[in-house]
């Protein structure tokens, strides 16, 4: 099934700063319709009009936001599709609102933390043949390195892999099972924390990196050939960075290195929505940004996928928002096609159940095979060196249960109590026989200790599936029972504003059938001009849209003119101080002995005998700063 669809956030209201400014409102929102339009910047300039699947104004609600945006893609990923959610759009537009919201009130939690509460929703109301594990891990892209938030080193950087069974993948990034929305939602606290965020004129919150929060769920269902079915459906929940100017944002050193790094990845991103609506490019630029690279599948191949833009109502922003709105109007032409992953090899549900059904062999067998504990008994044997009959005690196989364990205690402890009444026996024989009671005590405990550890390990896997039926929302009831009202009053509105458009249609063909019948050579003429009219409006607005997309190129090209002269300057600013504190030999003596990638400056790797010829002398301290 083809998927990929675009809904739009819509505006939020004018904020303190844009008011303060006088800034006009130039978006009106057709929520029944499905249409934005934008107020024209000259008179006599028509207006924009774009359509898309929904449109959501400054009174939407963040329920109903995620009902309709996100529910479908959730129900799909828990039947074993992937699928992902992306919110895009200039800085300050309330991208990341819309994907995280305030978590603290059930109202104004955003798409993120509500998947949290209807995933563990759905598995309550599963059957209790099926079983799930789910795994979830968060990373960020900044500075077009990525980091693991849920790391303790966030200095390490991963790399991306592929591989043709699982495809694109992020190596050492750490994966969470998870038993509650309460769980999910800790680990997000824990990421957030160490997400990179920084203050600008647009926004004094404003992220500073691309945020990838990852679900994966398997399930394994009894099928009718009483075998389990596996499923694995992966939900990439994206905040991305907003695109910003260095003029209206003020950025500077730091911050203006973050957002030219940002803008890149957006502009990537951007070519390959470009590359992938054209059709007749032979190359999709995936690799040219880290974001592209890990949204691959996403973006054009096996996901389910939902773009959310993000607009500003304000008129000193109409450049950015309508930039935007193109710009999710290209990716609606986007058709990807999902399927569902079934049996997949990087399952880790299967693995479970075989090191599940291995402890429980083990624990029948008392701490695993081999396990031997002497028994009271005696039994005599003929020992082959002297050819003399010597009595041993019989070893026991068989799988010790706690029953059996408790007599052999019982055992000992008769035959400790024994040796010490004993009053006739030697006391070398006394010390041999004291010597095996020890023996076989240590085995006793050895065998009970293993028992333990195999049981501690047994109820950990177990305790990381989750049975279907089983109620699992605790904190998160009331969430689940918001989602579920408001989708039920979104159903009941849905059916309205269809109704409401059929009959637009249907009116609106009832017109054209009117406007092509001529009594007459006046009425033709009459009816003629009229489409005339409209052809002409719609010339005159695709002539505006080519200007304004010529206006947004040279704006784009002068807004990287601004970032690199800025840079330069930073760059040379740099370069004196390094000419100023370092003299030139020792400079020539840093660039041979190190190596700089991509990735980070690391020593270069010599042998002895060239250290030894090189002569490397020791910096410190040979040319101190002054003061």
């Amino acid at each position: 099934k083809q998927w990929y669809q675009r809904r739009v956030r819509g505006c939020r209201p004018l904020n303190e700063e844009e008011a303060a400014m006088n800034a006009a409102e130039i978006v009106k929102v057709n929520s029944d319709l499905g249409t934005i339009v934008l107020s024209a910047k000259k008179k006599g300039d028509p207006e924009k009009k774009f359509t898309f699947d929904h449109v959501f104004g400054p009174d939407s609600k963040q329920l109903d936001i995620y009902n309709i945006c996100a529910r479908k893609i959730v129900d799909s990923v828990l039947e074993g599709y992937n699928g992902t959610i992306f919110a895009y759009g200039q800085t300050g537009t309330g991208k990341t609102f819309t994907m995280e919201g305030v978590r603290s009130i059930p109202e104004k939690k955003g798409i993120i933390p509500n998947s949290f509460a209807h995933i563990f929703g759905e598995i309550s109301k599963a059957g209790g043949d099926v079983k799930f594990l789910v795994r979830v891990s968060y990373l960020e892209i900044y500075n077009e390195d990525i980091c693991d938030l849920l790391s303790k080193d966030m200095k390490k950087k991963l790399e991306v892999k592929e591989r043709p069974d699982v495809g694109v993948y992020v190596k050492d990034l750490h994966q969470f099972s998870v038993k509650s929305a309460e769980d999910m939602d800790k680990i997000m606290t824990v990421g957030n924390k160490n997400r990179t965020v920084g203050s600008t004129w647009m926004n004094s919150h404003s992220s500073r990196s691309h945020a990838i929060f990852s679900i994966t769920i398997e399930r394994c269902d009894q099928g009718i050939d009483g075998k389990g079915h596996l499923r694995m459906g992966k939900l990439h929940l994206v905040d991305l960075a907003g695109s910003e100017r260095q003029a209206k944002t003020g950025a500077t050193g730091k911050r203006l290195k973050e957002a030219t790094k940002i803008n890149l990845s957006l502009s990537t991103l951007g070519n390959v929505i470009s590359a992938l609506v054209d059709g007749k490019s032979s190359h999709i630029p995936y690799r040219d940004s880290k974001l592209t690279r890990l949204l691959q599948d996403s973006l054009g191949g096996n996901s389910r996928t939902v773009m959310l833009a993000n607009i500003n109502p304000a008129s000193y922003n109409a450049d950015e928002t309508h930039a935007t709105l193109r710009y999710a109007n290209r990716a609606k032409n986007i058709k990807n096609k999902a399927h569902i992953n079934e049996d997949p090899k990087d399952a880790m549900l299967r693995e479970f159940q075989k090191e599940i059904e291995a402890l429980k062999l083990q624990l029948e067998q008392a701490g695993g095979p081999g396990t031997e504990l002497s028994s009271g008994s005696e039994e005599e044997y003929v020992d082959e060196k002297t050819g003399k009959t010597v009595k041993r005690r019989k070893s026991k196989k068989k799988p010790l249960d706690d029953e059996e364990v408790k007599v052999i205690q019982e055992q000992l402890n008769k035959e400790k109590k024994e040796l010490l009444e004993a009053t006739n026996m030697e006391a070398a024989e006394k010390e041999k026989i004291s010597s095996e009671l020890a023996v076989r005590e240590k085995e006793l405990l050895k065998t009970q200790e293993e028992k333990k550890k195999l049981s501690e390990k047994l109820s950990m896997l177990e305790g990381k599936l989750i049975v279907g039926g089983v109620d699992l929302l605790e904190k998160a009831k009331a969430q689940q029972k918001l989602l579920d009202q408001s989708f039920k009053e979104l159903e009941v509105q849905t059916k309205k504003q269809e109704e409401i458009q059929e009959e637009i249609a249907e009116k609106e063909q009832e017109k054209l059938m009117v406007e092509e019948k001529y009594s007459n050579l006046q009425d033709e003429a009459a009816g003629k001009t009229k489409k005339l009219q409209r052809i002409n409006q719609m010339y005159k607005s695709a002539k505006a849209e080519i200007a304004d997309m010529r206006v947004e190129h040279e704006r784009r090209v002068e807004g990287l003119v601004e970032d690199i002269k800025q840079l330069t300057k930073e760059m040379n600013l740099q370069e004196l101080l390094i000419n100023y504190t370092i003299p030139p030999e020792f400079q020539e003596l840093i660039e041979k002995v190190l190596l700089y990638s991509c990735h980070n400056t690391t020593d270069r790797q010599t042998d002895r005998q060239t250290d030894r010829q090189c002569h490397i002398p020791i910096l410190t301290n040979a040319y101190p700063l002054k003061c």
